[in-house]
């Protein structure tokens, strides 16, 4: 018997999302390990919190498809983009994906509001929510560097800059305290 209760077009769409939030998770954890390779390690450790929470997305993505009856497909990562040119590029970088992001986001919800999958409509509800918290966070980064000078910023400012961001309280665990039980 066949419990798939969503449709071919909602369940690709779906599984095509898991695969962006794979890819968005190692976008960030690519520039989380130039941050860390520049000295910054506040802002790296704050991308790398940032790239397991996307994987946290695309793993709700899988079980939401599994638990609806149907099979996620993982599909080839793209690979990351080459490392920024500076710290204003890795932040504009971090916005820019959260835009697309928001964008596919979008269309799946149109998709069910489209075939009347209520279920999913209401699942998707948690990303759009999301989403306006990624947009604004990544803005927030943005501004935080243009206040600090931008890519002419001294290094007292983007000492105090990358101390913040290492403060910066998140619910997914410092990448340092990931362990083999406990990833």
């Amino acid at each position: 018997m066949n419990t798939n209760r969503l449709s071919p077009t909602i369940e690709k769409a779906l599984s095509d999302q898991m695969n962006k939030e794979i890819h968005a998770s190692h976008v960030f954890l690519s520039y989380g390990i130039w941050a860390d390779d520049k000295g910054y390690q506040g802002i790296a450790n704050f991308l790398y919190r940032h790239a397991q929470e996307e994987r946290n997305h695309s793993i709700k993505f899988m079980e939401y498809v599994l638990n609806r009856g149907g099979k996620p497909k993982v599909d080839a990562i793209p690979a990351p983009p080459a490392d920024p040119e500076s710290l204003t590029a890795c932040f504009d970088g971090v916005f820019k994906h959260e835009v697309d992001n928001t964008t596919a986001i979008y269309r799946i919800v149109d998709l069910a509001l489209e075939e009347k999958d209520w279920a999913t409509w209401n699942f998707m509800q948690w990303f759009v929510q999301e989403q306006i918290e990624e947009e604004t966070l990544a803005s927030n980064l943005i501004d935080k560097l243009k206040i600090a000078g931008g890519d002419r910023a001294t290094d007292e400012s983007l000492f105090t800059l990358d101390k913040t961001l290492q403060e910066t309280p998140n619910d997914v665990p410092l990448a340092q305290e990931a362990t083999g039980d406990n990833p």
